[in-house]
């Protein structure tokens, strides 16, 4: 069972650059497709609005995007430290959330729940003046 940590800075400020990584202990970012974890994702969770997938590496290094984030996120990945990276640019302080990051055997878009995959346990943001 593959573990998963989130870190990053907790606090920026509007127009900087977020970045978050998350580690993956117990299984390697490579994994092939045969087995369980294939996609990297990140999600994050605003209050009100519920869960909100934004984009996923795959094992094999393709990434995919939510097309409302495209533009101010990218996602990279760091095989050496068995890490994925999310950037999100020109960050504004309704980017203040909580960030997940997950692994999943499908590349799931829409209606993500904390039973889809393997998740870290978050990391807070707090975007400030």
């Amino acid at each position: 069972q593959v573990q998963l940590q989130e870190s990053g800075p907790g606090l920026v400020r509007p127009s900087q650059t977020l970045s978050l990584a998350c580690t993956v202990s117990g299984g390697s970012i490579t994994t092939s497709i045969t087995t369980y974890y294939y996609y990297w994702n990140w999600i994050r969770h605003t209050p009100g609005k519920g869960l909100e997938w934004m984009g996923a590496i795959t094992s094999t290094g393709s990434t995919y995007y939510s097309p409302s984030l495209k533009s101010s996120t990218s996602i990279s990945r760091d095989t050496s430290k068995n890490q994925f990276t999310r950037q999100l640019s020109s960050v504004t302080p309704e980017d203040a959330d909580v960030y997940y990051c997950a692994s999943s055997n499908l590349l799931k878009t829409t209606d993500w729940d904390r039973e889809d995959g393997t998740w870290g346990q978050g990391s807070q943001v707090i975007v400030y003046s």
